[in-house]
């Protein structure tokens, strides 16, 4: 076997050398380097056809966004309403991520708010709450269903109207309506169904039927309206309110 040439060293040294050298760890000050990132729900009015939703995580994608969530709410006459969960570097792009979404064709922000924490995952958010009710009991019952529906759907407030309607079982929230006006709301409301009436009642009011136990829940939210995927929700989560506390 021939001897290494002068000034050049042997393979196995070489390998051995590679192999052996102290290396940092991966992704070492990776995580010092990247910005802090701020997240938020957008929901957005995207225009029902194949590849908008796409167009518009792409212009997210341009201002240095990342959707990590997706939540349709309702679908109807060629457009879709969602929820995206985006994350941000900063909340000074805000003003810049709505621009760039209005650059699709047919597509608008209705409404950008900060979620601080972990993000709800809205597959499991209203099992959990149902878990949540059918542990609640005794007679906090009324109040624990309306924070806890409070808490899901953010609402202002919630309340849960007696059948004689003069007087509440439970609320949550502040500066509720009376008992009366709520009544009044709820019977004028009771022909229409529940699709129809973001647009033809108040869209920042929604009602249910507890059951068969003649107890109404009532939930009210300012700053975007109820969609018909939140108002089946809120009828199927009173029906289990009902059934829980009189199965």
């Amino acid at each position: 076997m021939d001897e290494p040439q002068a000034g050049r060293r042997p393979l196995r040294d070489l390998m051995f050398t590679s192999c052996s050298r102290a290396r940092p760890a991966i992704g070492a000050g990776l995580a010092a380097s990247l910005p802090a990132m701020e997240t938020y729900v957008v929901r957005v009015w995207v225009p029902d056809r194949p590849g908008a939703l796409g167009q518009v995580a792409s212009r997210i994608g341009s201002v240095g966004g990342d959707v990590i969530g997706i939540d349709i709410l309702e679908r109807g006459a060629g457009r879709a309403i969602d929820e995206l969960v985006v994350t941000l570097p900063s909340s000074e792009l805000l003003p810049l991520l709505t621009d760039e979404i209005a650059q699709v064709d047919d597509a608008a922000v209705e409404e950008i708010r900060r979620i601080s924490g972990e993000p709800p995952d809205p597959g499991t958010a209203p099992l959990e709450t149902v878990l949540r009710l059918v542990e609640s009991s005794g007679s906090h019952w009324g109040d624990d269903v309306c924070r806890e529906l409070r808490t899901l759907f953010g609402a202002d407030w919630v309340c849960l109207l007696a059948p004689d309607s003069a007087s509440t079982m439970g609320h949550a929230g502040a500066d509720t309506p009376s008992p009366a006006w709520m009544q009044a709301f709820v019977e004028g409301s009771r022909h229409l169904p529940s699709d129809e009436q973001t647009n033809a009642a108040a869209p920042d009011l929604a009602w249910a039927d507890v059951g068969s136990t003649g107890l109404v829940l009532v939930l009210g939210r300012s700053g975007s309206p109820l969609r018909s995927r939140e108002r089946r929700q809120l009828t199927l989560l009173a029906r289990i309110a009902g059934s829980i506390q009189h199965p």
